[in-house]
């Protein structure tokens, strides 16, 4: 090992890898990271990260979509919801 963080050693820790299409848009926009970091407020580690897949507050999500030009009502269509497994209770 490098000694680094990797992406399955946060994966171990509880921080799941979840798809998003922020650098889809940023990049359709010409974008920078540092420019959507500066425009959003937020850290360019933050933008890095959620690019990566990496999960992140709800507020940070309303920054980001603010800063790409959406309303916060269309989250969904950056950060699709996660898909939970369906559990049922025992009947045991």
């Amino acid at each position: 090992m490098n000694g680094g963080v990797t992406l399955m050693g946060q994966m171990e820790a509880g921080e799941p890898l979840v798809p998003n299409r922020v650098r889809e848009l940023r990049e359709n926009k010409l974008m920078t990271q540092a420019q959507l970091a500066r425009k959003a407020k937020v850290a360019l580690r933050t933008i890095h990260s959620v690019e990566k897949g990496m999960n992140c507050r709800m507020d940070t999500k309303r920054k980001i979509l603010l800063a790409l030009g959406m309303s916060f009502e269309e989250k969904d269509q950056v950060f699709p919801p996660a898909q939970r497994p369906m559990t049922f209770p025992s009947t045991h």
